[in-house]
């Protein structure tokens, strides 16, 4: 479904990553696991179509997004979800919080003759609340949340409009154990409902919970992608095993 072939990047002379191949499918959770800085959460924006790539390409259903103009481009973004380590939710109701996707990925048409009220919570906000455990907060006002609900309805907020894709940036960093567990039975849900997750970790433990396969992201590029258990137990590569058991340090 999603697909970055031979990407590389760099910010000025410094590359991020090189020749990286990574595709995300329908209904799997793909994680992305490496150290902190080395380059998993530019990864995710290219993959979310936000930042093109020095080389390579990035597809969506095999529509390369960077071969199509500005419209069909914003067509595809709006078919990815994306949640980042910070919740970044603004003033107002918890329910107006989770609108603003489904309002903003609708064309502008849409939005005049079918526009959302901002206090009326729709079938699909009260079901992505409930998914993350907040159904009963969805009148209360946003900033009398604790960091861990507020990630909780950023969540919530991504995948009420359904996409086809989402993608996690360190979703859980932050969070206690409790939050954690709820923000993992999420993903099982998304991926449940066929929904792609890739989902960027430096949480080893995490990766092995949720993922049906593991990339490890090292250096300037992926050293290995496969099945999550045999990531963790039989690796193919010596680099990949000595991150994995802890004898390369960063």
């Amino acid at each position: 479904m999603l697909r970055a072939n031979d990407v590389s990047h760099a910010y000025g002379d410094e590359p991020v990553f090189r020749d990286l191949t990574i595709d995300v499918d329908a209904g799997e959770v793909v994680a992305v696991i490496g150290p902190s800085g080395v380059g998993k959460t530019t990864l995710l924006r290219t993959l979310a179509f936000s930042l093109e790539p020095d080389e390579g390409t990035v597809a969506l259903d095999g529509t390369d997004a960077w071969a199509v103009d500005d419209s069909e481009r914003l067509a595809l973004r709006r078919r990815v979800g994306m949640v980042f380590q910070e919740a970044s939710l603004f003033s107002g109701s918890v329910a107006r919080n989770v609108e603003y996707g489904l309002r903003v990925r609708r064309s502008w048409a849409d939005r005049l003759t079918s526009a959302l009220r901002l206090n009326d919570a729709t079938d699909a906000v009260e079901e992505s609340l409930a998914v993350v455990g907040l159904e009963d907060e969805i009148d209360q006002p946003a900033d009398a949340l604790s960091g861990g609900e507020a990630q909780r309805v950023s969540f919530a907020r991504a995948l009420a409009y359904d996409p086809d894709v989402l993608l996690l940036d360190e979703p859980t960093s932050d969070l206690d154990p409790r939050n954690t567990a709820v923000i993992e039975e999420a993903i099982g849900e998304a991926k449940s409902r066929g929904i792609g997750v890739a989902l960027a970790t430096h949480d080893m433990h995490q990766a092995e919970r949720v993922a049906d396969r593991v990339a490890v992201l090292l250096d300037d590029g992926i050293t290995e992608v496969g099945p999550t258990e045999a990531i963790f137990e039989d690796p193919e590569k010596e680099r990949t095993r000595k991150f994995i058991s802890g004898e390369l340090v960063y």
